[in-house]
């Protein structure tokens, strides 16, 4: 029991401030240290990692709202187009042999922290405002259908795709940026850890209550803090805390 309470606490640390920063999937961490230190079967751990992401996505959204800091408009439509074509990509892998990228979102967590601290996204609101409308809602559904596909066929890497996607290719400031991925997250996370129950039955209680209220304390601590701080150091935190979690999993998934 205490090694559960240990690697369960430990887990939720990096998962919640992966997503209470970045908006990380908290499955990218969780499912790798309950598989390995824990021997949990892979499918009951991305079940809990899923489970986990829900509150603590959704504490994080309501942060990120609350400092004016979240798109819903724009990503209720990234996340109806996500949701249908996840299930899509989902469909098509189950039709073709294992993919070898299972690796994908794991080696994007570690380089998209270093593009965080080279490059740091500096998009203020004002020139979010002055995108078009129209414009802005045609790339939602353009980048909800991408991700979706992506993350049904590789089946990881959602919130990190959607990082990049918005910061990159929407041109959306950070922390807005962060606050619309964990909004979309909730119901995307939601949605994968209902399914996956569904089928598998319950997991092991205990590691799905720890995990939960671990991520969620840190999520929360990691979300006050980024809506707190300027732009500059909210860009160097999320890199550095993206590269050390994608190191550290890296190292947890193909070293231990």
């Amino acid at each position: 029991m205490l090694l559960k309470f240990i690697i369960c606490f430990i887990a939720g640390i990096g998962a919640g401030l992966g997503t209470g920063f970045a908006g990380m999937s908290a499955a990218a961490v969780i499912s790798p240290m309950l598989i390995t230190f824990l021997g949990m079967p892979a499918y009951e751990a991305v079940g809990i990692a899923l489970a986990s992401d829900v509150l603590a996505s959704a504490v994080s959204a309501y942060t990120y709202g609350k400092n004016k800091n979240l798109d819903i408009k724009n990503g209720i439509v990234m996340m109806i187009s996500v949701l249908c074509f996840t299930m899509i990509g989902s469909y098509i892998a189950s039709l073709l042999p294992n993919s070898t990228m299972g690796s994908f979102s794991v080696i994007m967590t570690f380089f998209l922290g270093i593009k965080f601290i080279v490059k740091p996204v500096m998009t203020t609101k004002e020139t979010m405002a002055a995108t078009d409308a129209k414009k802005r809602f045609i790339q939602s559904v353009i980048c909800g259908v991408l991700i979706g596909f992506i993350c049904g066929f590789v089946g990881a890497g959602g919130g990190m795709m959607m990082l990049l996607i918005l910061t990159s290719v929407l041109g959306y400031e950070l922390k807005t940026a962060v606050g619309t991925s964990v909004f979309i997250m909730t119901f995307t996370a939601l949605t994968g850890s209902v399914s996956h129950f569904a089928i598998d039955g319950m997991p092991d209680i205990w590691c799905l209550v720890f995990c939960v209220l671990s991520t969620l304390l840190w999520a929360r601590i990691a979300a006050l803090f980024a809506n707190k701080a300027s732009a500059v150091v909210l860009n160097r935190a999320t890199g550095v805390v993206l590269a050390v979690l994608g190191a550290a999993i890296i190292i947890v998934k193909y070293l231990l």
